[in-house]
């Protein structure tokens, strides 16, 4: 069994997908709201709701693969995960683009306003995320 918890991590917000029992199709889960959830502990009930210690991240380098501080700020999250979560795994997938093809894939979804829309596109960039690193999976 094959199973993932895919992450989209924001400042604010954080989209979380999950795979398939099979590790065939990512889907979208929901998204925290960093400023009402404790992010970790919410991530620690998905991943024992999922049965899973395996999460993919997205690791959102520029476009000349250097590092900035949203790579930081991601790696500083991931540490925390890590601290809290016995026994995870940590997978990274570039995600340079994820955020302009989710929006792309919802151009005409959603009439909702911007915030409303913007949870959304949080919610499918992580499925984005955890459905590149399944396509690598034998």
């Amino acid at each position: 069994m094959k199973k993932f918890i895919g992450l989209d991590v924001g400042d604010v917000r954080i989209g979380v997908a999950k795979c398939d029992p099979l590790g065939i199709l990512a889907t979208a889960l929901e998204v925290i709201d960093r400023t009402k959830t404790n992010p970790v502990e919410r991530i620690k009930e998905i991943l024992d709701d999922e049965g899973t210690k395996k999460v993919v991240v997205g690791m959102p380098k520029s476009l000349d693969g250097t590092k900035k501080r949203q790579v930081e700020k991601v790696e500083e999250f991931v540490e925390e995960l890590k601290k809290s979560i016995p026994n995870i795994q940590i997978i990274f997938v570039d995600e340079r683009y994820t955020t302009t093809e989710a929006e792309h894939y919802l151009k005409n979804y959603s009439k909702k306003n911007g915030k409303e829309r913007r949870k959304v596109v949080d919610m499918v960039a992580a499925s984005i995320i955890l459905q590149k690193y399944l396509d690598t999976l034998p």
